[in-house]
């Protein structure tokens, strides 16, 4: 793909398309970056582009700069069914997005994952896998950094393991991974689309280009992934915490068990991995899978998957408080992510006390219901969607309370909270109502979190 010279306009300032701009001029391209959000709200990363020479546009994208564009670069926060992008696509203007650019030139080996929930969970356990394996490996897309700036890092013998989102997978074209996976499809991101099919088939796109000498990683135990695989070209791979399959890994009693290249072997038992819920159990299946598609030996995998306790903002255990526990799962941004939540602590002695709220994504609480009602102690709600989540949710809990932001919501629940409970922020929405992103509302947690532990601590000092 040849950019010097072409006229790109970059629609999305934010992380992925600052990326992409910085990485379009880098190879001569004349590129324009436009967003929503007024110039001096960019961060400083996107304004210092303009002294690299790409023109910023803020509000609504101009109808001449569109009349004179080669390429259309998407972020995925913006819609495919924008005005620019229906006027670009009109006007035979190719649409890709950040993800489809960085494929074009990437070298070496892909592997990509996607799903509704545990795919940065999943992402970086794959790539642990790897590199403890000795292979060559990065990790990047939807789980940080951009997959366009590991373009001039990566390798022709090594691979590059990704995150990617529905959002991401809607603006690809040539995207071919040699590994792709879906871990699971809940409702999610209903706000965006019309359907749940329509989200389905987002995530449908990571196998568009694969052939049979590729790998396709699947659900077993999820009804509308495990529908895809007659329909796929790749070879398949299968995990499942619910039955045996007949080729992949899966759970038999407490032990995973793989059933690879005709012969069956145990791996090691769920009591031995340092990631705790059953939730987890299926990721780190799925990131087997992945990672002897890739060609890593089962004993280095099973070795790294003892030893691998998660992500930041991922069921993170933050500090124990006079034995109150408090976990940071901000990166349960949807209903099904937070039950998972709920499910991890199911056979605690304590109860829950949850932190919840934010943006809603369109989807009903109900289903978190049961879990509420067997396990939570209280609710404490925060953000927009705090009144929704009360009537639908407040019948089934013994108390619900309300906090005006992060720290109030943490000295509420601590407040709730009794010896042996576990507090749990696990806000079921999204975050762009009062923080930049997820990983900014886990980190306001940990602060508060922490105010707390040294108040604990100065008290216990003084009192001796």
């Amino acid at each position: 793909m040849e950019l010097a010279g072409k006229r790109v306009l970059v629609l999305g300032a934010g992380r992925s398309g600052t990326a992409a701009a910085r990485f379009l001029v880098a190879r001569q391209a004349r590129v324009a970056l436009n967003d929503r959000k007024p110039i001096e709200e960019w961060s400083a990363e996107a304004r210092a582009l303009e002294a690299a020479g790409v023109k910023l546009f803020s509000g609504d994208v101009p109808q001449w700069l569109l009349d004179h564009i080669d390429l259309l670069v998407v972020s995925p926060g913006v819609p495919t069914k924008s005005i620019a992008v229906r006027y670009a696509e009109r006007a035979s203007v190719e649409v890709i997005g950040e993800v489809e650019l960085a494929f074009r030139f990437l070298r070496g080996q892909l592997v990509a994952i996607t799903g509704t929930n545990g795919k940065t969970t999943t992402t970086a356990l794959v790539g642990r896998l790897l590199a403890d394996a000795r292979l060559p490996v990065q990790v990047g897309g939807n789980i940080g950094t951009p997959l366009v700036a590991l373009v001039d890092t990566s390798r022709d013998d090594g691979w590059t393991v990704a995150e990617i989102s529905s959002f991401q997978l809607e603006t690809t074209d040539r995207f071919h991974p040699r590994v792709a996976a879906v871990l699971n499809i809940t409702p999610d991101h209903m706000d965006r689309y019309e359907t749940f099919n329509d989200y389905a088939a987002a995530k449908h796109r990571i196998f568009r280009r694969q052939t049979e000498e590729d790998w396709a990683v699947l659900n077993a135990d999820d009804e509308v992934v495990a529908s895809w695989a007659s329909g796929l070209a790749a070879r398949k791979l299968f995990f499942s915490r619910r039955r045996e399959v007949e080729r992949g890994i899966f759970l038999r009693e407490r032990t995973l068990v793989a059933r690879l290249d005709g012969g069956e072997r145990a791996l090691l038992r769920t009591d031995e991995l340092a990631l705790r819920g059953a939730h987890n159990v299926e990721n780190v299946m799925a990131a087997l899978c992945m990672g002897y598609a890739c060609g890593a030996p089962l004993e280095s995998m099973c070795e790294t998957a003892r030893r691998f306790s998660g992500v930041e903002h991922r069921l993170e255990l933050v500090a124990e408080v006079n034995g109150v526990r408090f976990y940071n799962d901000s990166k349960a941004t949807n209903v099904d992510a937070a039950a998972k939540a709920f499910e991890a602590f199911a056979e605690e002695a304590g109860r829950i006390v949850a932190i919840m709220g934010g943006r809603g994504k369109g989807a009903p609480y109900a289903p978190l219901a049961p879990l509420v009602e067997s396990k939570a102690r209280a609710l404490v709600l925060i953000g927009e969607d705090a009144d929704r989540i009360a009537k639908e949710l407040g019948p089934y809990a013994p108390a619900v309370e309300r906090a005006a932001d992060m720290r109030q919501a943490v000295a509420r629940a601590w407040a709730l909270a009794q010896p042996r409970d576990v507090v749990l922020l696990a806000p079921a929405c999204a975050s762009y109502d009062m923080f930049v992103d997820f990983e900014e509302r886990g980190r306001a947690f940990k602060a508060a979190v922490q105010e707390l532990l040294n108040e604990a601590t100065s008290r216990k000092a003084e009192d001796a």
